[in-house]
């Protein structure tokens, strides 16, 4: 088995977690939506991850919703005390499972609420606000009135530390300004690099980058490349995707996400995954 502290840690808020975490959405139903097809499987999945050493956990009470984050509680409570949990507020599910922006201040209370109950927590280590201009990547907008909101949340000390997801730069800027962000969660990987100096900005303040989507989500990415240096190292293209992440930047954690305990394992072996300069060279070329 890989020792994933081969991967190195970083802070993130108070805590010092292990680079290589676990993402939660795909143990809810297709789409993000509805109960899982197996839900033992699921449970195995989580219980698997925190007994390989995974540390950071990332989740929504709007995955499913509710489904994802009662599936944790399920399987995991009483929680390790090194376990940090990161979850989304500011988006809700349509009845026809569409996402929909959630960005009022009662809103954003209730989600806390939801996530609260649905993990059977008094506090929530880290929360995201979402940002939902836009469904499918960062737009620019004010998020003045909605992380108010949630730092007020945070005062109140329902919230530990406070992040942002689908941000912009300039949206990364506004926000800290009214209260410290310990982390920032955007869609990026070797073929999407839109965030590249925002990554290096957060480096240099030790704030933490976590890149969803590693091979493009929903949309995988095809890239002869990538399989052609995967095919050379004996590895899949996932493991050569997250040990590129790992490479880029000491401040990125990543948050693959399965199903199944088998690439749970898989993806957690990209801790011990070496790249050879040359390869690294093919990688960085893939987004030219």
């Amino acid at each position: 088995m890989t020792d994933i502290r081969n991967a190195g840690t970083f802070s993130l808020g108070t805590r010092t977690v292990k680079r290589l975490g676990y993402g939660a959405m795909q143990l809810a139903g297709p789409g993000v939506f509805g109960p899982p097809k197996d839900r033992d499987a699921a449970l195995a999945v989580l219980r698997e991850a925190v007994a390989s050493g995974v540390d950071h956990i990332d989740t929504s009470d709007f995955y499913g919703p509710h489904v994802t984050n009662r599936i944790i509680r399920e399987a995991l409570r009483p929680y390790p005390d090194d376990l940090t949990i990161v979850t989304k507020i500011g988006a809700r599910r349509g009845e026809d499972a569409s996402w929909l922006p959630a960005f009022s201040s009662e809103a954003l209370a209730q989600a806390v609420q939801d996530n609260l109950r649905n993990l059977g927590l008094d506090v929530l280590d880290v929360v995201n606000l979402r940002i939902m201009f836009e469904v499918d990547g960062p737009a620019e907008g004010s998020i003045e009135e909605p992380l108010t909101a949630l730092a007020e949340l945070q005062r109140k000390g329902l919230v530990r530390h406070v992040g942002l997801s689908n941000a912009t730069p300039a949206q990364v800027t506004q926000a800290r300004a009214i209260t410290p962000i310990v982390c920032v969660q955007n869609m990026y990987n070797i073929a999407h690099r839109q965030d590249d100096a925002l990554i290096d900005d957060l480096a240099r303040d030790g704030i933490a980058y976590v890149p969803f989507f590693p091979l493009g989500g929903f949309t995988p990415l095809q890239s002869s490349t990538l399989s052609t240096v995967a095919g050379r190292l004996d590895a899949t293209p996932m493991q050569v995707a997250l040990a590129w992440l790992l490479r880029r930047s000491p401040n990125i954690l990543l948050i693959p996400g399965t199903s199944s305990v088998a690439h749970l394992r898989e993806n957690l072996a990209a801790a011990g995954l070496e790249l050879p300069d040359e390869a690294l060279a093919l990688l960085d070329g893939v987004a030219a």
